[in-house]
C-alpha cells in the first residue's frame, strides 16, 4: 500500500524545528495533516497573520474560491517564505465537496510566478500540489 504524505509528513519537505505557515484554514481541513506536520516539526502551525520568515507554507484551497485570490495569496505567502522552502496548495480530491481542478491551481501558480507539480494524495480527502519558483527544481 502506498503511504501518503500525511502518513509521512517529511514528504512535504518540512524538517524538525521548521515554522510552517497555514493559509485559508477552515473547519473542513484535515486535522490529521496538520497534526503530522506539527509532530514532525515540533512546532505549532502559524496562521496567515504571522509576519516573520517561515520555513514552509500550506495553503488550503477549495473550488468556488476566486482564482485571482489564489494567485494573490500565493504571492503573499511567498513574501514570508524562505528561498526554496516548501509551499503546498492542498485541495479536496475529485468528487469531494470543494474539489478544485489542478489546472486552476496551475494557472494561479503561473500568474504568481510559480510552477505547480503533479498532485499528490496527502490524505483520504485531500490532494497536495507543491509549488516552486520558476527555474527551481522539478
Amino acid at each position: 500500500m502506498n503511504q501518503t504524505a500525511s502518513q509521512n509528513a517529511e514528504e512535504f519537505g518540512f524538517e524538525p524545528g521548521d515554522i510552517v505557515q497555514e493559509w485559508l484554514w477552515d473547519d473542513d481541513v484535515d486535522d490529521s495533516i496538520r497534526a503530522k506536520i506539527e509532530d514532525l516539526t515540533g512546532e505549532d502551525l502559524v496562521d496567515e497573520d504571522y509576519n516573520s520568515a517561515v520555513d514552509g507554507v500550506i495553503l488550503w484551497w477549495r473550488d468556488g474560491d476566486d482564482e485571482d485570490e489564489l494567485s494573490d495569496t500565493i504571492v503573499d505567502a511567498c513574501g514570508v517564505l524562505d528561498d526554496d522552502a516548501p509551499m503546498w496548495v492542498l485541495t479536496p480530491k475529485p468528487g469531494r465537496p470543494g474539489a478544485a481542478s489542478s489546472s486552476t491551481v496551475q494557472s494561479a501558480a503561473q500568474t504568481a510566478g510559480m510552477n505547480a507539480a503533479t498532485p499528490l494524495t496527502v490524505s483520504k480527502d485531500w490532494n497536495g500540489i507543491r509549488l516552486r519558483a520558476f527555474g527551481k527544481g522539478r
